[in-house]
């Protein structure tokens, strides 16, 4: 029996409710939609971090970011770290090790091509996908976004430039769909890891026009758009205020999401026209929340919390949709709890490949889910965040266990517990209610933080100095 191919959809920091079937009345994305109608889709899937390089590194090694050491967004600037408040950042790691067996690797051990387009932003040549298990790297480089734009030329040292004005988008779609038609007699594992929908935002004209045009149709254009918050807790952004979108109408992004959509639909249907779609996992998927708060806001996450660079639920739950003909039934929803770590386990199962658990120690196989025929007793979920957000968020940690969710916030030691089932936009703080549950979940959290040796902020002595 042939192993199945496993096309990994990754979207650059696209919110929970940035598609039509999470929600959305003013994105247009019938095309991932389609694929939710084939799938299942999940209600209560997370990022392992609210920012991309640790989510994408957990994605990759089945271990939680201060696992690995990645708790942050691979800063080549210098400008953002050390970030510095009331606190100081944490050091991290500028790369993803090579001592980890990635599930490329694993996989390809397993007999699979392994092919790696679009963004990697998981350290230098060094450490690029090509170095992890990957067999083609096309895209992929230290970089986390396209820094000279979406249309081409775009300066990214692993993709040549295309004709003056080439969407980017439609270029890495282009390079997957060419892999897939010229080596569709080998099981593969496609990671096909959009820029979009990263800053800078730019979209096709004809299509910005469309939405401006919705945009005034729904009233949205007339509506009070923002609310501007306090400043930055950090010293990098101190003269800036948090400026947070209060609905969906920037008419630039959601052209942009509708490529996304239409690239979507064209890998797709190469998978129909090359007969491998009841061969073919399909997973969809977000590394973050969408940006919400900052360098524009040109999204808004409601009813969840903030976005980007937060520890509350809209920095780290996402869209999550897994297809495969046969075994997943279509239009199937499932509000199990799952993490960006599961992933590696889950897909050497469906492959019939052993498990590494030395490895993927912190996934759990969601098979028995995705099929219906089981549950999965994980416990609890965790993030460590000890950073200062680019978006506003300030230094933390924080467990899921069942409908119940806990914040530390490190700056003050405030704790904040919230009944996700209850409420779901985190509006309420129970901890001092529900003072056995608070109690219960923190000691939880410091037993798994003092477990993985997290690395915690320290007082930053010259806060408050002139």
């Amino acid at each position: 029996m042939r192993k199945p191919n496993f096309v990994f959809i990754l979207i650059d920091d696209m919110g929970w409710t940035d598609l039509g079937c999470y929600g959305s009345s003013f994105y247009e994305t019938p095309n991932i939609d389609r694929l939710a109608a084939s799938g299942m889709r999940f209600t209560d899937a997370y990022a392992a971090c609210p920012v991309c390089s640790p989510t994408r590194a957990s994605i990759l090694t089945g271990r939680y970011p201060a696992s690995v050491g990645v708790t942050n967004f691979i800063d080549w600037s210098g400008k953002s770290h050390p970030a510095k408040g009331k606190l100081i950042d944490v050091p991290y790691l500028r790369h993803l090790p090579l001592e980890n067996h990635t599930i490329a690797s694993a996989l390809k051990d397993g007999g699979y091509d392994t092919w790696h387009v679009g963004k990697w932003h998981l350290g230098g040549p060094e450490y690029y996908p090509d170095k992890q298990g990957f067999d083609v790297n096309i895209g992929g480089w230290e970089q986390g976004h396209p820094h000279q734009g979406y249309f081409s030329p775009w300066g990214i040292d692993t993709l040549v430039d295309g004709p003056d004005g080439e969407y980017l988008t439609d270029r890495l779609t282009d390079e997957a769909i060419d892999l897939i038609r010229e080596n569709k007699d080998k099981p593969f594992y496609l990671n096909l890891w959009y820029y979009t929908v990263h800053t800078p935002i730019q979209a096709k004209q004809d299509k910005i026009e469309k939405y401006r045009t919705k945009a005034a149709s729904m009233g949205l254009d007339t509506v009070d758009t923002f609310a501007e918050g306090d400043y930055f807790p950090s010293d990098h952004k101190k003269d800036q205020r948090i400026k947070r979108r209060l609905v969906q109408s920037d008419p630039v992004y959601a052209a942009m999401i509708e490529s996304l959509d239409e690239n979507v639909g064209r890998l797709l249907d190469v998978l129909e026209e090359t007969g491998l779609t009841d061969d073919t996992v399909v997973i969809f998927f977000s590394d973050n929340g969408g940006l919400a708060t900052s360098e524009g806001s040109p999204t808004c996450n409601a009813p969840l919390a903030e976005g980007k660079g937060w520890m509350y639920e809209g920095g780290t739950r996402e869209p999550l949709i897994v297809k495969w003909p046969g075994h997943i039934g279509g239009g199937t929803i499932s509000d199990t709890p799952v993490t960006s770590t599961d992933f590696y386990p889950t897909m050497l199962e469906m492959a019939g490949l052993d498990p590494i658990p030395e490895q993927h120690a912190d996934g759990e196989s969601l098979l028995t889910v995705l099929e219906e025929t089981g549950t999965v007793d994980r416990g609890c979920i965790f993030w460590h965040y000890p950073h200062y957000g680019n978006q506003g968020g300030t230094p933390g940690s924080s467990v899921r266990c069942g409908a119940y969710k806990l914040i530390e916030f490190y700056e003050d030691g405030r704790l904040e517990l919230y009944n996700l089932k209850e409420d779901l936009n985190e509006s309420m703080n129970l901890a001092e209610q529900e003072p056995a549950t608070t109690a219960r979940l923190k000691e939880r959290l410091d037993r798994w933080r003092i477990d993985i040796e997290a690395k915690i902020p320290a007082p930053n002595p010259d806060y408050g100095k002139a």
